[in-house]
């Protein structure tokens, strides 16, 4: 299953309008896969031999007699998504599976009103334990409407498997992984009160409403408010990654609160979907309307911080082993540059300044490695640095491992790198102007060494005025293309020997 890193995972706290596109999720069901192989859930004997498939799988792939061909292509008057191995069309409704040698249409939804149009969306893969129920074992696409439902819908058939009433108070926009596979939360909009309701003192201070499930089954773990009253009046946004909740500030701070602490001191009551609930002098079921799921979790005074971090553009990622934070500190003479520190104490790691010096219009960017070696990798328009990091007592070692891969800036620029966590292969699409066009390849290096293995080159152009999207899925590519006039394509590329076409 592949991983893509064109964008750092798990940036906070998240401007949602901002953040890494859906499909960057995937690499947390990756992250949950691999774990379940390292616990020893499977066999031994059945673990070696996916790993010799596995590995058997990767060389057939990077055989010279073997080529990426295109095999499909599809477009759209709406965007266009893909969530492993299923390529998602009209606002999620239309699915078609890329595993098959040509996509094959699995399902269509029937047309929904404006209430129920799907306005964000989660993958979540197969549990790692044994349910009672069989529809709570089934992979699902979590959908939150804009009507305020949240829908479990089956991958394979669209099949409605559940569903669950939010509020019909507070307008719920954004999903997102506390804990990839285990915890997600879905965060309201922000609450902008008028100077009228506010001179009538009725302003009461709610900025962000944040309810957090649990999947595997999907329980109810809290809903909580955050308001400037409790957290400060310079509160801009808040999300939550790994159990912190991270709440940021208009003075370019940003701080970290324990989720674990939050809901031990100020959980009123615990609440179970679809059981009956005496709340404020109303009864009703939760997860069902109009009673939707009440507010359990009062803060009535600040948390302890863990951390603080002075950050430019309130920007920063949570990653490694033992955690550590990339950000920018709140300084123009740090534009540009990123520090890597020890999460518990601040301790800047060995070599933890990263400044990559781009000449270029194009910006670099920089995240945790999602292959959980804790490795960092940055990406800039003409070259990719990847660090090794050991652990000292001092902290995080920030390394080189393996050689940069450079380029005329230009004449040729990185726009996405993806890693295939099962095959172990980066893939890098280097984009060069050619007869007023963009053509675009697609290098597949050994993520080890960072050695090019591959070449593929896409038939399309790529004009990089417009939005890209790549995808490497096993023996799979997919590339998703804005066009002009607002339309969109799906261009689908299979593994195949070139003997046998």
């Amino acid at each position: 299953m592949a991983s893509p890193c064109s964008a750092p995972p798990t940036p906070v706290p998240c401007d949602d309008r901002a953040r890494p596109r859906a499909g960057s999720r995937r690499s947390t069901s990756t992250s949950v896969y691999l774990s379940r192989r390292s616990a020893g859930m499977f066999s031994k004997d059945a673990g070696m031999l996916f790993r010799k498939n596995l590995k058997v799988f990767r060389q057939i792939i990077l055989q010279d007699s073997r080529v990426f061909k295109k095999v499909w292509t599809r477009h759209s008057k709406s965007p266009i998504s893909y969530e492993s191995g299923r390529i998602y069309f009209e606002n999620y409704r239309c699915c078609f599976s890329s595993i098959p040698s040509r996509p094959q249409h699995l399902y269509q939804l029937p047309k929904s009103s404006k209430l129920e149009k799907i306005e964000d969306v989660l993958l979540c893969q197969s549990p790692l334990v044994i349910l009672p129920r069989t529809s709570d074992q089934a992979p699902s696409l979590l959908a939150l409407t804009a009507h305020n439902w949240l829908y479990r819908l089956s991958t394979k058939t669209g099949e409605q498997l559940q569903k669950v009433c939010l509020s019909s108070r507070y307008k719920f926009r954004y999903l997102g992984w506390d804990v990839p596979q285990e915890t997600f939360y879905i965060k309201s909009v922000q609450n902008k009160q008028s100077p009228t309701v506010r001179q009538a003192g009725l302003d009461n201070n709610a900025m962000i409403y944040l309810a957090v499930f649990q999947v595997f089954p999907l329980e109810i773990v809290a809903v909580l408010e955050i308001s400037k009253r409790v957290f400060g009046s310079t509160v801009l946004d808040v999300t939550l990654s790994q159990g912190v909740l991270v709440v940021s500030h208009s003075n370019k701070t940003v701080k970290l609160y324990s989720f674990e602490n939050i809901v031990d001191k100020f959980m009123t009551r615990r609440l179970v979907l679809g059981e009956q609930c005496q709340w404020s002098g109303i009864s009703g079921t939760v997860g069902e309307s109009p009673f939707g799921i009440p507010v359990n979790i009062h803060i009535n005074e600040c948390p302890p911080v863990l951390y603080e971090l002075p950050c430019l553009d309130n920007y920063m990622q949570i990653g490694g082993h033992p955690w550590h934070v990339i950000f920018t500190p709140n300084h123009k003479k740090h534009r540009g540059t990123y520090h890597i520190c020890l999460l518990k104490d601040g301790t800047l790691a060995h070599n933890g300044i990263q400044d990559m010096q781009c000449c270029s219009l194009e910006s670099d960017w920089i995240y945790f490695h999602p292959d959980e070696s804790g490795r960092i990798i940055h990406v800039g328009p003409s070259k990719i640095n990847s660090a090794q990091n050991s652990v000292t007592s001092s902290g995080r070692m920030v390394r080189r491992r393996f050689h940069q891969l450079d380029d005329d800036p230009e004449k040729e620029t990185f726009r996405v790198v993806e890693y295939e966590d099962e095959l172990d292969l980066l893939a890098v699409v280097e984009v060069t102007l050619r007869d007023e066009k963009g053509r675009a390849n697609v290098g597949l290096h050994d993520n080890q060494s960072g050695v090019l293995m591959k070449t593929v080159e896409l038939v399309e152009s790529w004009d990089v005025t417009y939005t890209h999207e790549l995808f490497f899925d096993q023996d799979t590519i997919v590339h998703i293309a804005q066009e002009k006039n607002n339309l969109f394509s799906c261009h689908v590329y299979k593994s195949t020997n070139e003997r046998m076409d």
